[in-house]
């Protein structure tokens, strides 16, 4: 961001404090006028043509700007990928808690990564692994979508599930 003598553009549009515009005037004049007023010259806007040069009191923006930035990063929503893990010949009662636990992960708006681990001979059934992931979808699927399909990885076949806009409740 540059500040008053550093402004190198010919000429430049100058905004006032109360955001009017002044008009095109060089790079010396518009200075002349901030000094004029006790205010900085600021570049606001360098890619523009001619470039957009604000009249304001150069502490007085920075503290503005840092206040906007952290208001942004308050609103920011992170989202995390949790994980559930699953096995071929998981129980009932056991998959509706992992389905659970899911739903909660996904209602909170983060991503869900289930995976199905197989073991030793467990690596024949995969079909089971893919069944149990189908389900496991249609039990979340009023409340979430899949990112990535159905996929091997390994010994590991997993699927990504994202909270769909219409429930997230966070």
């Amino acid at each position: 961001m540059r500040v008053n003598e550093e402004i190198k553009a010919p000429k430049v549009r100058v905004i006032d404090i109360d955001g009017t515009q002044l008009g095109i005037y060089s790079a010396k004049d518009a200075l002349k006028l901030a000094q004029e007023r006790g205010q900085d010259l600021i570049e606001i806007a360098p890619q523009a043509k001619p470039p957009v040069c604000k009249i304001i009191d150069f502490g007085k923006f920075k503290y503005e700007q840092q206040k906007r930035e952290k208001i942004q990063r308050k609103n920011q929503q992170v989202s995390l990928l949790k994980e559930i893990r699953l096995h071929p010949n998981t129980d009932v009662h056991d998959f509706e808690f992992k389905a659970k636990h899911a739903e909660n992960f996904l209602e909170e708006g983060n991503k869900v990564k289930v995976v199905v681990m197989f073991k030793g001979r467990e690596m024949a059934y995969t079909e089971q692994g893919e069944d149990l992931l189908n389900r496991f979808i249609e039990k979340v699927e009023d409340i979430a979508k899949v990112e990535s399909p159905i996929k091997m990885e390994g010994r590991n076949m997993n699927v990504i599930l994202v909270p769909s806009k219409t429930k997230s409740k966070k």
